[in-house]
């Protein structure tokens, strides 16, 4: 999968919803305005595979299931993904290089037609006291890059992080790695559930390629009016 080569190519829009009717509408609205439509958990597991079918038919989907077991789970939950045909599918990098190494090989088997594998290091919901409390030292910065290296090691096509990480990675890894960028919030938005965040435009000038973003979006009155909107706060 290419790079965006438009304002509103950038915008994934989280559909986070356990209403599949409205999910439905969200797509319907959204699919000509952002370059994605994010399924997460909690639409999977309202929807299941039809979900994603019918969102797949609107737009190009970014497959957000976070995969997280044994290397033989996680590459059999990958071959069971892998007739959805999801643009993008995320595992978490803290599973280790053998998981994610399994999980490459497996999305190997559907060819050029592969998902892009993403790997998410820190969730933006975390934060350096979070962390600390479940024994990682060191702030999430460190924790990214420890991440980041095992990840793109092991075969990960790139990375999930916070907009505040992305100029380090890039730093690190130079322009290689595919970044996905949750934790994204219009100038005056409310932070939500989110500790490290940045506007859309901090993100792309720091080196992102997609900016997730959801409730900005979704949770607007004119929910196509929004994303419009923020595509065009990004020239």
């Amino acid at each position: 999968m290419a790079r965006p080569n438009s304002f509103a190519g950038r915008i994934i829009a989280a559909i986070d919803t356990g209403d599949t009717t409205r999910a439905e509408q969200l797509a319907h609205a959204l699919a000509r305005r952002t370059g994605l439509l994010k399924v997460g958990l909690e639409l999977f597991c309202a929807g299941g595979p039809a979900v994603v079918t019918g969102i797949a038919e609107q737009a190009p989907v970014f497959l957000d299931l976070k995969l997280h077991d044994i290397p033989n789970t996680v590459a059999g939950a990958v071959r069971s993904l892998l007739p959805l045909a999801p643009a993008m599918l995320t595992l978490h990098a803290a599973g280790g290089p053998a998981m994610i190494a399994a999980a490459r090989e497996a999305a190997e088997q559907a060819g050029a037609a592969r998902p892009m594998l993403l790997a998410v290091t820190v969730l933006t919901s975390m934060d350096a006291a979070t962390l600390s409390e479940i024994g990682v030292a060191g702030g999430p910065v460190q924790q990214v890059l420890r991440l980041a290296r095992i990840a793109l090691a092991a075969g990960a096509d790139g990375l999930v992080c916070s907009p505040q990480e992305v100029a380090r990675i890039r730093d690190a890894y130079g322009a290689a790695p595919f970044l996905v960028v949750p934790g994204v919030r219009p100038a005056g938005s409310a932070m939500g559930d989110q500790a490290r965040v940045a506007t859309p435009a901090e993100a792309i000038a720091a080196g992102a390629d997609w900016l997730v973003i959801g409730r900005p979006i979704t949770g607007a009155a004119d929910p196509a009016a929004a994303a419009e909107a923020i595509a065009e706060s990004l020239r």
